[in-house]
């Protein structure tokens, strides 16, 4: 189905959330493509690329534009805003993933529910909860060098083939977070390559077997996937800048403004086919 212009530029903006989400300490970019019903379409290129790049590639080119945008234009823009108003950033972010998970459990449903899609759920949200609390609780700094930067590569492609991990929260206790994204911000060639490197041979590795495990155990996989959605929202929380008036009014716009615009485009896909 042909694009029309507003369609394209709807790709773009949702490519380019997806890509800030990807940096954004906390956020899923494989979430939010979710959210925006692109990561179906994603990993089927992925895990075939020279049978599907005919009929998946002109839908998803201007995703891939908006992501690219998202993720290297705002890299160094995104640091300001983490450092001058770091819990507002998130809660935005907390608010459009809140808004969108009814449209995550409809499409969840499409081949309907068992029992096994919500110990799917139950346990991917107890998995995660505990990953994330392990990885909260050590302290660990590394020297960044080529091989901690491989390293970065692969979870960053990681948190967008598992939806809810965030490559930040992997790499944060690590040590290893603001040197990845200060320089891909700068466009650091000695941390690009690597990363770069790492992302692709993730990519290439585990894409197919995601896909088929969607292609043959669809409402236990998506199920899954929205356990590990919740976990991640929740673990995401900033309960330390909810202390004041001002902080609480200030956050709490911030989820409200996120959930809003979500449902509103949600809305807005459940009447124009993007695809």
């Amino acid at each position: 189905m042909k694009m029309s212009v507003f369609q394209i530029a709807l790709r773009v903006v949702q490519g380019a959330i997806i890509g800030l989400g990807a940096v954004l300490p906390g956020i899923s970019g494989g979430v939010l493509s979710v959210v925006f019903g692109i990561y179906k379409p994603v990993m089927e290129l992925l895990s075939d690329p020279f049978k599907k790049w005919r009929t998946h590639l002109p839908m998803l080119l201007p995703a891939f534009i908006g992501g690219g945008i998202g993720f290297l234009g705002v890299a160094n823009i995104l640091s300001f805003f983490l450092e001058k108003y770091p819990a507002p950033s998130v809660c935005f972010f907390i608010g459009l993933i809140t808004g969108m998970l009814p449209s995550l459990f409809r499409e969840a449903g499409e081949q309907g529910r068992s029992r096994a899609s919500f110990v799917s759920l139950i346990l991917c949200m107890l998995a995660i909860f505990a990953l994330l609390i392990g990885l909260g609780m050590t302290s660990i700094v590394i020297e960044p060098n080529f091989a901690w930067y491989l390293f970065c590569g692969f979870c960053l492609a990681l948190s967008v083939i598992a939806p809810g991990m965030s490559f930040s929260t992997l790499l944060m206790p690590l040590g290893l977070y603001t040197p990845f994204v200060d320089g891909i911000g700068h466009f650091d060639l000695s941390v690009l390559i690597p990363g770069g490197i790492g992302a692709v041979v993730t990519v290439i590795c585990l894409a197919r077997t995601v896909n088929s495990l969607f292609e043959h155990h669809y409402s236990i996989a998506f199920h899954g996937i929205i356990g590990v959605v919740i976990a991640a929202t929740i673990m995401i929380i900033p309960v330390s800048d909810f202390k004041t008036a001002d902080q609480c009014i200030v956050n709490t716009v911030c989820i409200v403004a996120g959930i809003i615009i979500a449902l509103l485009l949600d809305k807005f896909n459940s009447k124009v086919e993007v695809g």
